[in-house]
């Protein structure tokens, strides 16, 4: 074999030097320079287009070209290819904690000026706690040479110092040489080879439907870490992120929190080195130069940033602080805005219930009172922990998710419409909720007051209807844990209803604030059966909504379905008769599932009922070049906050003609149905629930993101930072 090729090999020197010969009679000094060029190059290679091997024990190293000569053009394509051996591998151009990536170094080019080699998507290699990157089994990394005269002979020369580990670490340097004869220049066997890896080099994106879109700030100033978000067309499956910063600085391995389906990704590396860079950063990683990239398979993308600050990251949202302090400082928040949604509008469809919770222990024993709100409250924060466990199972199975979301399914809707109207008739004296034996027996052990049992499905009800609006600092906290695992949204959760919770846990402490009340007499009737209509305006409120949600026919079919289990619930109650109980329980059955059946129909989007244009994200960015300001509102049929903040402060006089002015561009979400596109928005905010108000303008293209409950003064003020001078003397 190896005759035949050195036979070969001569062979064509001859043929090469004879045409060579031919051509140049005239011309002895490029005679001698082709002569010295075919001379050298032979010397070096193996087979056309490609250099012979620098062969060690663990990898072999050699140049190849996708084409056989060099043609009409000024460049053409090599590679630099490693074959490695089981388990052997070199470094990407950021190797991270160790290693150092191949260094060409070219000397003795002939016609041939190098540019740098381009850099394959690697991929991540963790041992023992260090992370770094590189390439295994067979890596080709591509580069253009320019070919100043194509009419001659190009030679491309040097040296490549590398480093290969496994087990141990060893250096090599290869000397390597390609000649590229002038002439045709058609396709090699290298080319296929060269494009394969050419085609998973890391650009900007587009060509694999991703895109890089915030590099920001996050974590402690002791524990600082990068957070990337990037978004994909098609649904990411197990994306990893490298990034590289000023030399001294290391990166973890990121967290990953997919949303939207799957589509966008969140990624949040720590930072470690920052205090040995000199200078040393005033301001953390805020404003250093960094590349991120990106790798999702064969998909890639790179994209330089300068890190933002934290309260920029993805569009004006805020990120949240990590460690123990910061994770203390949300579940503060979280139980503070639990506690501020007793007070939301959020909470008007329940008022029923805390009421009557309040009333009908008038002068009674100070002991049964403590117990019985102890057992709403445990409702409320048990209710939360069923949010919490449902919101993880939708984020693992890689749907979008938020606060109060569960008022975007019809069946739920259909649900608490059969629930409510149970507790309108109830209240009404027709029946008594009998909770299931074990339940209820369990409930009566508890210090052996009866009916604790009822006071825990009352408390995890109102925390059902209480959440489909978000409230101060709710949104933060919410936020922090939808992004974050399991653990911070049970913890955070559990904050939650503890907030909620804490004016039943303040009369289980101090039971005295109503066992002062007059005793329950005559007058209670009354009171009780203006809470049950309270509770039937509730449940007409729900089917409204249902509308929207459905469809005008399943919701009609709902309302009929309500109307007659309150009258087979009163029919019980006048005929004595319990057996109608299975009946009742079978019709609720039938309303809660009905639709389900049945499709949407006629259903009336929120965004429709005003002038206000449909939301368009992707035409924020274009209005805000042309010089105008940009106002978002997501509200939903479901949204009581929503509402309020739209009648009280939107449709205002002072706002409404700010919002009027020709240079600003006004966009409604509508969240009712779920909506992935809004889900991802709110995400991009660090926000996961409604009322949801943002301005963008010159002076904010990025977002202001406004208080869940506005004022005059919030929305005026954000349109004047965001640019439009016009809108100044409506202040």
């Amino acid at each position: 074999m190896m005759r035949k090729l050195i036979r070969n090999l001569v062979r064509n020197l001859a043929r090469n030097l004879a045409r060579n010969l031919a051509r140049n009679l005239a011309r002895p000094a490029a005679l001698s320079a082709s002569l010295v060029l075919v001379l050298a190059g032979t010397a070096w290679s193996a087979e056309p287009a490609a250099s012979s091997w620098a062969e060690e024990e663990q990898v072999s190293v050699r140049l190849v070209a996708a084409t056989t000569g060099i043609g009409n053009g000024t460049s053409v394509r090599l590679g630099l290819q490693f074959k490695l051996q089981p388990g052997w591998k070199v470094y990407w151009r950021s190797p991270g904690d160790a290693g150092f990536p191949p260094q060409p170094k070219w000397s003795g080019n002939r016609n041939a000026d190098i540019a740098g080699l381009e850099w394959p998507a690697p991929e991540r290699f963790s041992v023992l706690g260090l992370e770094t990157l590189g390439y295994k089994d067979e890596v080709v990394m591509p580069f253009t040479a320019r070919v100043p005269d194509p009419a001659q002979p190009a030679l491309v020369k040097g040296s490549v110092r590398y480093l290969t580990c496994d087990d141990i670490c060893i250096p090599y340097e290869a000397k390597l040489a390609l000649m590229l004869p002038a002439g045709p220049a058609s396709p090699s066997g290298f080319a296929h080879l060269i494009n394969t890896f050419d085609a998973i080099v890391p650009g900007d994106g587009r060509g694999h439907g991703l895109e890089l879109t915030k590099l920001a700030a996050g974590g402690t100033r002791d524990a600082p870490t990068l957070r990337l978000m990037a978004r994909g067309k098609m649904p990411f499956t197990a994306p990893d992120a490298y990034f590289e910063g000023p030399p001294g600085l290391g990166f973890g391995k990121p967290n990953l929190t997919l949303s939207d389906g799957g589509r966008v990704a969140l990624l949040e590396a720590k930072v470690i080195g920052l205090e040995y860079l000199e200078p040393k950063p005033t301001n953390g990683v805020v404003g250093l130069d960094m590349t991120a990239t990106i790798v999702d398979g064969r998909r890639s993308a790179e994209k330089r940033f300068s890190v933002a600050s934290p309260d920029t990251m993805a569009g004006g949202g805020s990120t949240v602080p990590e460690g123990a302090a910061g994770v203390l400082l949300i579940l503060g928040l979280a139980v503070l805005g639990g506690l501020i949604l007793n007070l939301m509008p959020c909470v008007l469809p329940v008022l029923s219930i805390k009421l009557l919770s309040v009333i009908k222990h008038g002068g009674g024993e100070g002991r049964h009172v403590r117990l019985s709100f102890m057992a709403s409250a445990a409702g409320i924060v048990s209710a939360f922990m069923v949010l919490a466990t449902a919101l993880i199972a939708l984020k693992a199975g890689g749907m979008a998710i938020g606060w109060g979301i569960q008022f975007q399914q019809p069946w739920f809707l259909a649900l608490m419409a059969v629930l409510v109207t149970a507790f309108a008739a109830n209240l009404m004296g027709w029946f008594e909720f009998r909770l299931p034996g074990a339940v209820a027996d369990a409930g009566e052990r508890v210090g052996h007051v009866p009916g604790l049992g009822g006071h825990f499905l009352q408390g995890a009800l109102a925390t059902l209807l209480a959440t489909p609006c978000s409230a101060p600092f709710l949104g933060t906290a919410v936020g922090f844990a939808l992004a974050r695992g399991p653990g911070e949204i049970i913890l955070v959760f559990a904050a939650l209803g503890l907030g909620l919770s804490l004016p039943y846990l303040a009369v289980a402490a101090v039971p005295g604030l109503v066992t002062m009340m007059p005793r329950p007499g005559a007058w209670m009737l009354t009171v009780r059966r203006v809470l049950g209509f309270a509770l039937w305006a509730t449940a007409a409120w729900l089917v409204s909504v249902l509308v929207a949600s459905a469809g005008a026919a399943p919701a009609a079919g709902v309302a009929s379905g309500l109307a007659v289990l309150s009258l087979l619930l009163w029919m019980r109650q006048r005929a004595q008769s319990p057996a109608m109980t299975p009946a009742a329980l079978v019709l609720g059955a039938a309303i809660v599932l009905l639709p389900s059946i049945a499709p949407p129909t006629g259903g009336v989007a929120a965004s429709t009922k005003t002038a206000w244009p449909a939301f368009d994200r992707a035409a924020i960015a274009g209005h805000v070049a042309a010089g105008k300001t940009v106002f978002v509102d997501v509200t939903a049929e479901w949204c009581l906050t929503c509402q309020v903040n739209k009648r009280l402060v939107l449709d205002g006089e002072a706002v409404a003609r700010a919002l009027g002015e020709k240079d600003v561009v006004r966009m409604q979400g509508d969240w009712t149905r779920p909506d992935p596109a809004i889900a991802d928005y709110l995400a991009s905010f660090g926000r996961y629930g409604i009322p949801f108000d943002a301005v963008y303008g010159p002076g904010a293209p990025d977002g202001i993101a406004l208080p869940e409950l506005l004022s005059d003064q919030a929305v005026l003020d954000a349109l004047t930072r965001a640019g439009n001078s016009n809108i100044a003397q409506h202040q």
